[in-house]
């Protein structure tokens, strides 16, 4: 293979296989189709002369090839990556795009009047939102920001808590009318798969003996099961309490609380755009601190009074 033939995205695609271990895994990540990321990489293993992955049907696995090509590629890519902040980190202009990550329980319900306020007093700045439950990686720039439930990990991230979310069990307006059982757990639930394991694990600590008769992996899902009146959903108040067809029936017990973490890396930090959102969305949600916190007012009473 001569020099004109290489091409970084084909190693990114090779990466990308090589992460998630499907065809189909690596096309959601890089955006692209199934078909495409299987044309790309029989095209790129060809002009290499050598199998990179066998094809079993569990997935794609590394052969030896493709085991040194991944340790090289991933030293590059991780270069890149560096070279890419540090440029960026740089820019003081207030104009470009910021890429904000959040789960969908955050970018359905909680950004788009935010992000609408951002547009209107920054209308140089381009915004993209990824909704997705997965954590895309800030040091590889899959997102520039994001919004994420529970501490950071990662050493080279920064940020700031802009809140605590609090969850109460809500129900539609007609199922609480019908009459909500007293024994809670004899109750039709709606519950979470293993994506939301601290609200699994406050539920079965309260309410031993609950089985949910409807499950989901996704919290915009489940207020639009119970709003539909499928059954109680344990649900964050700063979401359910606006919703005029969702009531409070009881709160969580206890302080549970999840921390609300606005990140992005330490390379970004000066950026001016991104300084500039970073700054905007922390003030705004750090003004909602009553309603995150299932204090927001209803009828003169504490919501759920």
């Amino acid at each position: 293979m001569d020099a004109q033939d290489q091409n970084w995205d084909d190693y990114r695609l090779f990466l990308a296989i090589a992460q998630t271990g499907t065809l189909s895994g690596a096309a959601r990540l890089l955006g692209v189709t199934h078909s495409t990321v299987f044309r790309r990489l029989g095209s790129f293993e060809d002009r290499l002369g050598v199998r990179l992955f066998e094809r079993l049907p569990s997935g794609y696995a590394l052969t030896a090839a493709g085991e040194a090509m991944q340790q090289t590629a991933t030293r590059i890519d991780d270069e890149i990556a560096a070279i890419r902040r540090q440029v960026t980190g740089q820019d003081q202009r207030l104009s470009g795009q910021v890429r904000i990550t959040a789960t969908d329980m955050l970018a359905i319900g909680l950004l788009p009047p935010h992000l609408a306020a951002f547009r209107a007093a920054w209308p140089g700045i381009d915004l993209e939102l990824l909704v997705s439950d997965m954590r895309l990686d800030l040091t590889r720039r899959e997102a520039d920001v994001a919004l994420r439930l529970g501490n950071p990990v990662q050493e080279t991230l920064v940020g700031r808590r802009v809140g605590r979310l609090a969850f109460a069990i809500y129900a539609s307006a007609a199922r609480h009318r019908a009459g909500i059982a007293e024994d809670l757990a004899h109750n039709d639930w709606i519950g979470f798969g293993s994506g939301h394991a601290p609200l699994r694990q406050v539920l079965a600590d309260w309410l031993p003996g609950l089985r949910p008769q409807f499950r989901t992996n996704s919290i915009s899902a489940a207020v639009a099961a119970a709003r539909a009146g499928i059954g109680l959903a344990p649900l964050p108040c700063a979401i359910a309490d606006p919703d005029p067809n969702l009531l409070r029936v009881v709160p969580f017990p206890g302080d549970f609380r999840l921390d609300l973490w606005l990140l992005t890396h330490e390379d970004l930090r000066q950026t001016a755009r991104i300084r500039a959102f970073v700054d905007f969305i922390a003030e705004a949600l750090a003004a909602q601190a009553g309603l995150l916190e299932g204090r927001r007012p209803r009828n003169g009473k504490p919501a759920g009074a």
